[in-house]
């Protein structure tokens, strides 16, 4: 390694410019003046006297007087071990590195699993303020009254608010709020007898949860990712909702159904086209071929239900397997599918029948 190698070397594990090529100044001519220090060296005059003692003080040289200020090399083992632990760390680092690469951890933020109750309230009242297209929650009337602006905020601006009510107290339904409250802020309202966790999703993209008053673990989760959301979706949807009595449920004038789950929809179209009906439909939603948003209009040609042993059940949860709509456009044949569409030309994200004839 030549001179100025080692310098760079130096350099790199920490020295200043200066102090590196002061360094291996003392090194080469031992034992030396500072006035041949900086004959030897690029150091300025009116500089080496502070670079002396900065390295004196880092324990790499010994400044001692003889008529006037010397510098001589320390102990090396000060710099050896210094080196030595630098070169393991850089070492240490490529290892973590290539470890991080290799094996990636979670993203952070997608999964918070939090203590307190409050804390997820909170954040499902920030979640429902935001939404757009779609509310689900399952909560008791305490709750209710807690989520009951954000919710109105949500309905305000358009979302579909779905609400199953549980009670945990002998009050049952004499505990729920008045079915013209409720309109003020859900779109479709179901009734649990049982006591049940605290659910909300939001959008397809967010979720919160805690479990009901009874379980033996305190906790609560808060998703912030469209497939750990669908989790959640599905739960709420065969636990809490499709099963329960109906409390309320808004009527649209001039729409004979509006959906926000497809399988909702092809249950109710189904039949309409056994029984010969002309249905026609209006879906929102986005292109999953290039992800952006597509309104497509027309009539119902037929249905896809893949999977299933029950396709004239009620419950929405037998439809497990791909569950679509064709829909004759003006253009073209398009058909549309449902939460995490692949196959489908189309992701619906909102379906409403406009006339049945």
């Amino acid at each position: 390694m030549d001179r100025d190698e080692l310098v760079n070397v130096l350099e790199e594990a920490g020295l200043s410019p200066y102090q590196a090529d002061a360094y291996v100044t003392i090194l080469e001519l031992g034992a030396s003046p500072a006035t041949e220090i900086v004959k030897a060296s690029n150091v300025p005059d009116p500089r080496i006297y502070d670079v002396l003692r900065d390295l004196e003080s880092a324990g790499y040289v010994e400044l001692y007087e003889q008529d006037s200020l010397h510098a001589r090399a320390h102990d090396l083992d000060v710099l050896r071990d210094d080196l030595t632990s630098r070169a393991t760390r850089f070492t240490d680092a490529a290892d973590e590195i290539e470890r991080r690469w290799e094996q990636p951890s979670i993203e952070e933020g997608v999964v918070s699993i939090v203590k307190r109750f409050e804390t997820v309230l909170n954040r499902a009242d920030e979640f429902v303020r935001g939404a757009a297209n779609q509310v689900e929650a399952s909560l008791n009337p305490e709750h209710y009254q807690q989520l009951r602006s954000a919710l109105r905020t949500a309905k305000d601006n358009g979302a579909n608010v779905k609400l199953s009510f549980f009670t945990e107290d002998v009050a049952g339904r004499d505990a729920l709020p008045p079915a013209e409250e409720v309109a003020e802020v859900a779109t479709e309202v179901r009734y649990c007898d049982i006591p049940s966790p605290f659910v909300v999703t939001v959008d397809r993209t967010k979720a919160c949860f805690v479990p009901h008053a009874g379980s033996a673990n305190v906790y609560g989760i808060i998703v912030d990712d469209r497939t750990h959301t669908y989790v959640f979706h599905w739960f709420f949807l065969t636990t809490q909702w499709d099963i329960w009595e109906t409390y309320y449920e808004e009527t649209v004038e001039d729409v004979y159904g509006d959906y926000i789950d497809i399988r909702y929809c092809v249950r109710d179209v189904l039949p309409l086209l056994q029984d010969g009906a002309t249905v026609r439909v209006r879906v929102d939603g986005y292109d999953t071929e290039n992800g952006r948003d597509r309104t497509v209009e027309g009539t119902v040609s037929d249905v896809v239900i893949s999977g299933s042993k029950y396709k004239e059940s009620d419950q929405v949860a037998t439809y497990g397997g791909q569950v679509a709509l064709i829909i004759e456009t003006d253009d073209s044949a398009v058909e549309v599918g449902g939460w995490g569409a692949m196959i489908e030309e189309l992701e619906a994200h909102r379906m409403q029948i406009l006339s049945v004839e």
